[in-house]
């Protein structure tokens, strides 16, 4: 494909010279646009946490650390005001550490470029990664795909946040931590 900047610069100098059939002929062959049908992007807290061990919480597009999403709440639960929790994770309302540090699943192809929502497509990342890359591809922002961690090397804090809700039963009337505490006991 020609430079695409060339090519809008050809389009919208026929498009100046109002040659519109002209700059369509050129557009269609050198820089076409394609419409994409999209799946539905579905996925349970169970699938979330089976993805996170996959990839040992490791962020693949950043090969750094992540934690297990109850962890982070528990500290929440002790320290409110100093690591406040938002439950839209507001970023004026709610500690940076969830947008860093909390995993979510993100696809490598974007759904909204025709990439599938299957496991195969599946990668963990932290939040904020997740909305940066948006629906864009790792070579459109130059990115990379880290390899995955080993839950052997780590966990994201899982055994601390086991350990914590298990000495704490109070913990678990929250239901984010009860959730996150109950997908992260199955499989052990």
């Amino acid at each position: 494909m020609k430079n695409k900047v060339l090519v809008i610069k050809r389009v919208a100098e026929k498009l100046y010279e109002n040659n519109t059939n002209e700059a369509i002929t050129i557009l269609n062959n050198e820089y076409p646009f394609s419409h994409i049908d999209t799946e539905k992007r579905t996925y349970t807290i169970k699938q979330k946490m089976d993805q996170f061990r996959k990839d040992g919480f490791i962020d693949r597009y950043s090969g750094d650390k992540l934690l297990n999403p109850g962890i982070l709440k528990v500290v929440s639960y002790y320290l409110p005001n100093d690591f406040p929790y938002h439950q839209h994770w507001k970023v004026s309302e709610s500690h940076i550490a969830y947008w860093e540090l909390s995993p979510t699943i993100d696809h490598v192809i974007p759904v909204s470029a025709g990439g599938k929502d299957v496991t195969e497509n599946w990668v963990t990342t932290s939040m904020l990664h997740n909305s940066i890359k948006s629906n864009w591809s790792l070579e459109q922002l130059q990115w990379k795909l880290y390899p995955a961690g080993s839950l052997d090397e780590w966990d994201g804090l899982t055994d601390l946040f086991l350990k914590m809700v298990e000495s704490n039963d109070k913990l678990l009337e929250d239901n984010y931590i009860k959730n996150w505490y109950k997908v992260s006991t199955e499989g052990c």
